[in-house]
């Protein structure tokens, strides 16, 4: 993502927002508050179908499920599930549960990845994640985005936020707050060959 077209001014207010969701700074009524689907490009919640391909680069950590590394989110050549959680989030721990769920079933024909900006040192660091992605039953890749890139490119406005991508990487659909498993199967469905 470029800074060239607005002078920096946009990309910098974006990783404002995303390093405050990160650390919680927002608000406690922004994280989990309300289910907003906020579309994407097939049509059905608000996107106006002029997505183009999203490509964040994010570090991931050996974790379980996960092996550390860097990796692009969406994945390549494949539909992908992107949940942007925190550990200090309560609603992240109730999606985790539908997450697995839907991982069960379609773990083995998509790209799941949970990503969390939270900055590490002052109390949290990589065996602090890696226990809490165990205790919640993680087992897809964990990334780690300290800048808030991926919050930033998704638009995301709380947390948990999840987003689906079809196999191009174009988001087909953003939610924020809990999503059920019944959404989580019609989303990944949907992109599915």
């Amino acid at each position: 993502m470029s800074d060239d077209a607005d002078g920096g001014s946009t990309l910098g207010r974006r990783h404002l927002l995303a390093g405050l969701v990160g650390t919680g700074l927002v608000g406690a009524g922004v994280v989990g508050s309300g289910v907003v689907d906020v579309g994407g490009s097939n049509g059905d919640g608000g996107g106006g179908g002029d997505e183009r391909p999203l490509s964040v680069d994010v570090t991931t950590l050996d974790a379980v499920g996960s092996t550390a590394g860097t990796a692009q989110v969406p994945a390549s050549g494949t539909p992908t599930v992107i949940d942007c959680f925190a550990t200090w989030c309560g609603p992240c721990v109730e999606q985790m549960d539908a997450l697995g769920t839907v991982y069960d079933r379609y773990g083995d024909r998509a790209a799941f990845v949970s990503v969390t900006n939270e900055r590490l040192g002052g109390g949290l660091d990589r065996d602090d994640l890696r226990a809490w992605w165990r205790e919640h039953d993680g087992r897809w890749t964990l990334g780690h985005d300290p800048e808030g890139d991926l919050l930033a490119a998704l638009g995301a406005n709380g947390l948990p936020y999840l987003a689906v991508a079809d196999a191009d990487g174009s988001v087909v659909w953003r939610h924020g707050g809990v999503a059920s498993v019944e959404t989580l199967d019609r989303r990944i469905s949907s992109v599915l060959p």
